[in-house]
């Protein structure tokens, strides 16, 4: 494949130019023009690499459509694959939870038992559209916790594991009142059930919390499997997360948090749809902010798969960034964070995964075509 008249965008820098694609893998990177016939024009439109997207809760979506349905696993990965790969992410780390505080709920053990399954199952018959990989987000203030990621770390496709602490009093739910705002969103229970179940979460947190993250952050490490922390709210925080080998801090929710991680090289991500909608939706700092800052290296679409490559446009219009120091924070730096240095950018050598972007002026930037190794997937 020869593709002429597009805007290219590269770890470094953004021009008109000519990419030629032969077995899956980008030949040749060049500005200016191609007299070759049977060069596809590409009319402007931007071609960029394919986004990298190290954690989304996206999966959720379909698995439980709605609150107490639960449906077919298979199908749920299947129209997932189909929605990430229409908004131009060819890899893509689907967040599983690891703890159980519900049996028969979407965050089980036995689904996520289940989901593991789908992921081998799919792969195996063929059917994804993009490449998928496990994360394995352990909430370690829960009974199972530690049990539960011993039976899925050997899992192939597993290529990261982050430790949180969703407890009320801890990191981003340190205001127990905007913990009970927040669950009260679908319905407001009595004083008497909220306050039996604050004990009840504070007494698995004194229980579990520490043993667990020590437990899973040694088996993490055994397997050699990169680490993330989640939620890192203050300067001892960041400290912990240091003495677990930890490489990237995953959406802190200050400032002193984030500038704390970018001083221990750890690498800072946030979410993309912090960046869409101007802030964060429980309360925490800008992701905005800490681009302003520039300790900001890595954007997660988290619970919507299109904002991903909205967000990294606002960062250019928005803050700034040149469109390279954006689309590295989609592509290059959360490819190269978790080792998958084959991808992430337009480069000779690497993997032709590709996205041609259509952008009008006042509308979000529009992906029309993704490819996956020069194959057109979306």
């Amino acid at each position: 494949m020869l593709i002429k008249n597009a805007r290219i965008v590269t770890p470094d820098t953004t021009f008109t130019g000519v990419v030629e694609v032969r077995e899956g893998r980008i030949h040749a990177v060049e500005e200016g023009t191609t007299q070759v016939p049977e060069a596809i024009d590409w009319q402007g439109d931007h071609l960029l690499p394919g986004l990298v997207e190290l954690h989304t809760d996206n999966l959720e979506k379909h698995l439980a459509p709605r609150p107490g349905v639960l449906w077919n696993t298979h199908a749920a990965f299947a129209i997932h694959d189909a929605q990430v790969a229409a908004a131009g992410i060819t890899t893509v780390f689907d967040s599983l939870v690891i703890g159980e505080r519900d049996a028969f709920g979407l965050r089980s053990r036995k689904v996520q038992n289940d989901c593991g399954q789908a992921m081998l199952d799919t792969i195996a018959a063929g059917l994804f559209r993009v490449d998928h990989f496990l994360h394995l987000r352990c909430e370690v203030a829960t009974h199972d916790a530690a049990d539960a990621f011993a039976e899925m770390s050997d899992h192939p496709l597993l290529r990261l594991v982050s430790v949180m602490d969703h407890t009320p009093g801890q990191r981003q739910w340190h205001d127990p009142v905007q913990y009970r705002q927040y669950h009260e969103r679908n319905g407001k229970v009595s004083d008497e059930t909220w306050q039996a179940m604050l004990a009840d979460l504070k007494a698995q947190q004194e229980a579990f919390a520490f043993t667990h993250r020590r437990s899973i952050v040694a088996m993490s490490r055994e397997r050699g499997l990169p680490l993330a922390s989640h939620d890192d709210t203050s300067l001892e925080h960041v400290d912990e997360a240091v003495r677990d080998g930890v490489a990237l801090s995953e959406f802190p929710t200050t400032l002193t948090a984030a500038r704390a991680a970018r001083e221990k090289s750890i690498g800072v991500i946030m979410g993309a749809p912090n960046i869409v909608r101007g802030g964060s939706h429980s309360g925490n700092v800008a992701a905005a902010d800490l681009a302003r800052e520039d300790v900001l290296d890595i954007l997660s679409s988290d619970y919507v798969p299109s904002s991903l490559l909205q967000a990294a446009f606002q960062l250019h219009d928005d803050i700034g960034w040149s469109l390279s120091k954006a689309m590295r924070t989609v592509s290059w730096t959360p490819a190269q964070s978790v080792g998958l240095t084959d991808r992430g950018g337009i480069v000779p050598g690497l993997r032709a995964d590709m996205v041609r972007v259509t952008v009008r002026p006042g509308m979000p930037p529009v992906p029309r075509a993704t490819y996956l190794e020069g194959q057109r997937v979306a």
